[in-house]
């Protein structure tokens, strides 16, 4: 289930949700991004295997991303990241 949508800081659009994930009593979320991605009433269809995301970077139900592991969720996919100048974080959730 799709739970939030983190923007790109550069061009302010959707590049990484996260879905949510796990037993009921043990939910997390783990980060996947929207490239090629299609959404629809209740889905979130993405260009990625579903073995790779289960291993995807993760935070709790209650969680925000902290700013040092947001590379790894761009390195686990084969993604640049490329922070602000300034270091500023690349992701701002929406």
């Amino acid at each position: 289930m799709l739970e939030a949508v983190y923007v790109d800081t550069s061009t302010d659009e959707p590049a990484v949700a996260t879905v949510r994930t796990g037993l009921p009593t043990r939910h997390r979320l783990l980060f996947v991004p929207l490239t090629e991605a299609v959404a629809g009433p209740g889905y979130l269809k993405v260009s990625y295997a579903k073995a790779l995301v289960k291993e995807a970077p993760s935070i709790g139900v209650d969680d925000v991303l902290p700013a040092e592991q947001e590379e790894a969720v761009f390195h686990h996919y084969g993604l640049p990241y490329k922070p602000g100048a300034g270091g500023e974080r690349q992701l701002a959730r929406r």
